[in-house]
């Protein structure tokens, strides 16, 4: 099994690079409509006891979520359940368990390949995983390239566990790479199979991103999703 701390940490990431955990907050909707950089909100107010710049309605800046407020924000999981409690009631905040993504996922491509499973198996609340690689092209003639260009959505997406499953959010325990089962993972995973130099790779790669989308009100659960797709 991996072993990493699911919780990224925003300090570690503007230690790293600080002009990418200023991307990671930019409300690009609002950016485009206003014409001038715009962060994503809290929408939230549970950080409003912090006092200013933590309002349901203040911007999510960089120095307010490092330091001394480098753990603030944290995965559903690593939540109280009293925190938990609250956003289910409040926002009606619920997560969804991996074995459960990977069945709807599974679903999702059931009906664009033709076949079942090809990506794994289920087994009751959890899956094995097909080591071999994935038959392109389909029966009906598609490519791994028109897989990988599919566009997908998540709504309402929390954390993100549909498009990517660095974790099982209600458990917490880490997924191994080989054995994840998100949208983006599984794209990924197909690029890996059939790219042969870092730059096919790379192009895939960022091709299999701008095809992934997720919508999501809380700027916090905003922001552990743009992280989980790091």
């Amino acid at each position: 099994m991996v072993n990493f701390n699911i919780d990224i940490s925003e300090t570690e990431i503007i230690g790293y690079d600080k002009y990418l955990l200023d991307s990671l907050l930019i409300d690009r909707s609002k950016s485009l409509f206003y014409n001038k950089t715009c962060n994503i909100i809290w929408a939230t107010d549970n950080y409003s006891p912090l006092g200013e710049g933590f309002k349901i309605d203040d911007p999510i800046l960089s120095n307010n979520i490092i330091n001394e407020y480098g753990l603030i924000i944290r995965p559903r999981v690593k939540k109280t359940k009293t925190e938990q409690v609250a956003r289910a009631r409040n926002k009606a905040e619920v997560f969804t368990p991996s074995w459960l993504c990977n069945k709807q996922n599974n679903l999702v491509d059931e009906n664009w390949f033709g076949e079942k499973f090809l990506f794994n198996k289920e087994i009751n609340y959890s899956w094995d995983t097909n080591n071999k690689k994935i038959k392109f092209p389909t029966k009906d003639g598609k490519l791994w390239t028109d897989y990988v260009l599919s566009t997908r959505l998540e709504i309402s997406c929390g954390e993100a566990p549909y498009l990517v499953s660095r974790y099982d959010t209600i458990t917490g325990q880490p997924i191994n790479i080989i054995d994840r089962i998100g949208i983006l993972d599984r794209k990924i995973r197909v690029i890996n199979e059939n790219t042969y130099t870092e730059n096919d790779w790379m192009y895939w790669v960022l091709k299999a991103y701008q095809s992934i989308y997720g919508f999501e009100l809380q700027g916090d659960n905003l922001l552990l999703a743009r992280e989980n797709l790091l």
